[in-house]
């Protein structure tokens, strides 16, 4: 199902032209109109899904092996040091557009920083209780 109300789908099915790096039958890669790092790229799925939690298996399955390809690729062609593959949930976590997507984002050494995040200190008692609490085995 496409939702002619979103910009990804959009972009994603050809509707509003991108600089487009690959496509099939199930995704779309595109250059991000507002990259962090020279080949910053986007793919996109050409049906809509809001996020991770909506996007059906049989879907999910193929971005992972299609992020591997592309990050390969990307990496040979760019020669670049390093590479992130991100993808957001929600508005806390950064997602700002509501179609699901991952961001493949080529790193060089000197020119860049890493993702960043705070790290937390949990107590022996606080980690057990929280593996406890996920615990899905």
């Amino acid at each position: 199902m496409k939702n002619d109300n979103c910009i990804f789908c959009k972009l994603a099915n050809g509707v509003i032209p991108t600089n487009k790096i690959y496509e099939d039958d199930d995704f779309t890669v595109i250059l991000d109109a507002s990259p962090a790092t020279k080949g910053h790229a986007l793919i996109l799925p050409k049906e809509h899904f809001a996020n991770l939690y909506e996007i059906d298996d049989q879907t999910a399955a193929k971005v992972l092996p299609l992020a591997k390809k592309m990050a390969k690729h990307m990496t040979d062609v760019l020669k670049c040091d390093g590479f992130n593959v991100l993808q957001n949930n929600g508005e806390t976590a950064g997602q700002t557009v509501f179609h699901f997507h991952v961001h493949l984002i080529p790193r060089y050494q000197g020119k860049d920083q890493i993702l960043n995040w705070s790290h937390e200190t949990f107590t022996d008692e606080e980690m057990k209780e929280i593996c406890t609490e996920l615990k899905m085995i």
